[in-house]
């Protein structure tokens, strides 16, 4: 009977330490770039001595992984970018509410999940690029103002496959209606200079190099492009100042739905949207905090000030569908 007893104890001892090792760790399921993301987590493993495992891959398969591995999945959290694909994943049940008055408290509720599926972490303004030396910055004004017989033959646009122009166009949906951004969607196809490119940086040398004056992009891919060349005949512009503000959006996370420690993973979010990760994000990635008590970088406080929009990035979700038929409507290739 004393050696069952025994037993026993040693099995439950066992399956204690067993928890307590395995909350010793987090596993990321993330689609962000290696070199962005680790300095965080590092960070954080440093500061706690929990380990981060994160595997990276494109969004959509990890979404498809985390979906197809149901209650055995090892991944505690999702990490990608834009409210579109955030959204996306939480219509698809792979995430679950991760409630939390640090989370609430460090980031405006307009970046994060209604249904708190998911919070940003870091933001990034979809906005205006233009040659400096082929355009005065009193010529430039608003998104929609690129659709003007002005900007004939000289703009420059990523594809329409990208996510981050689809948001662009679904909170244009949201704030215009569909007719109106439509009408704007045409006249942006009818003023490409050049076929649509593969990725933001191509738009922003396609300026640089003369085959266009004027791109929208996102901020971060500019920082990056200037820092390796200063001489970059490109610079940024922030547009709508005078009405809805810039068009931002966000990397963001969402614990998934089986998470094997959630209560691990939900302290990992809560660091990583206070100030000590968000410095870490402003530094290394050239994105904004999401937590707007921590200031950007000074290379990008240097871009200078503006009203961003403050429309729910997950509208950016809501509307996806949509936008994706319209652009494909207008010719948005």
């Amino acid at each position: 009977m004393q050696a069952s007893k025994g037993l026993l104890a040693a099995l439950a001892l066992t399956a204690l330490s067993s928890a307590v090792q395995a909350a010793d760790e987090v596993v990321v399921y993330s689609s962000r770039i290696d070199e962005l993301i680790k300095p965080v987590f590092d960070a954080y493993t440093e500061k706690t001595g929990v380990a981060v495992k994160f595997i990276t891959d494109k969004e959509a398969p990890l979404m498809a992984r985390i979906k197809a591995e149901g209650a055995n999945t090892p991944a505690d959290l999702l990490l990608t970018v834009d409210g579109g694909n955030l959204w996306q994943a939480e219509q698809m049940g792979i995430l679950q509410p991760m409630t939390s008055p640090v989370i609430e408290e460090n980031i405006p509720a307009q970046y994060r999940s209604s249904n708190d599926a998911w919070t940003g972490l870091s933001l990034r303004a979809r906005t205006i690029v233009y040659s400096t030396e082929r355009v005065q910055p009193d010529e430039l004004s608003t998104y929609e103002a690129l659709a003007d017989e002005q900007w004939e033959g000289r703009l420059c646009l990523r594809t329409s496959k990208k996510v981050y122009n689809q948001s662009l166009t679904a909170t244009m949906i949201e704030t215009h209606g569909a007719e109106q951004t439509e009408q704007i969607l045409k006249g942006w196809v009818n003023n490409l200079a050049t076929d649509v490119f593969a990725d933001d940086n191509s738009v922003i040398q396609a300026v640089d190099a003369g085959l266009c004056d004027v791109g929208i992009v996102n901020s971060y891919y500019y920082g990056r492009l200037h820092s390796q060349n200063p001489e970059l005949k490109a610079k940024l512009f922030w547009p709508n100042q005078q009405d809805r503000g810039v068009h931002v959006n966000l990397s963001g996370i969402g614990l998934t739905k089986h998470a094997p420690h959630p209560e691990a993973a939900k302290k990992l979010v809560e660091w990583m949207t206070g100030s000590e990760a968000q410095s870490i994000f402003a530094d290394s990635n050239m994105e904004f905090p999401a937590n707007p008590s921590v200031k950007p970088s000074a290379e990008v406080a240097a871009w200078g000030d503006f009203k961003a929009d403050t429309i729910p990035v997950e509208v950016a979700g809501e509307r996806q569908a949509e936008a994706i038929k319209m652009m494909d409507r207008v010719g948005w290739r």
